[in-house]
């Protein structure tokens, strides 16, 4: 993995790298999902982690909620994403926000699903739930 830490102001650095050189792994809590933390703790990003999903056909992640807030855009492929009580048809080009605490689900309809996912560098626990 070539990570790159840039100059900037003051006594602050940046991290430039290759997301293809990251592994993926797989979520456990999921079907045919992966993940990547592609800019987070360890990059020296105080606030926020940056990860990117990919799901498969047939993929997805079944209803759950987090501790903590997500900011998420959609790649590309599509998905039916629950969020509360609301379910969408989500397309590449499209950004979701999930409140903290909130359901949500994932399944896939066109694959590769894929999309980023913002979160604060905070405790997060996920906790599988029932519809």
């Amino acid at each position: 993995m070539s990570t790159e830490a840039i100059k900037t102001a003051g006594d602050a650095q940046g991290v430039v790298k290759q997301s293809g050189a990251l592994s993926l792994e797989k979520v456990s809590a999921g079907t045919g999902t992966e993940m990547q933390v592609l800019i987070g703790p360890k990059d020296g990003a105080p606030h926020f982690a940056m990860r990117r999903f990919v799901m498969d056909k047939d993929g997805g992640i079944p209803v759950h909620t987090n501790q903590v807030e997500h900011e998420q855009d959609v790649l590309r492929g599509r998905a039916e994403v629950g969020i509360g009580n609301d379910t969408h048809t989500v397309n590449a080009g499209d950004v979701l926000y999930i409140p903290a605490g909130a359901p949500h689900y994932y399944k896939v309809i066109e694959a590769p699903f894929e999309f980023l996912c913002m979160v604060p560098n905070a405790p997060d626990k996920i906790e599988m739930t029932k519809k």
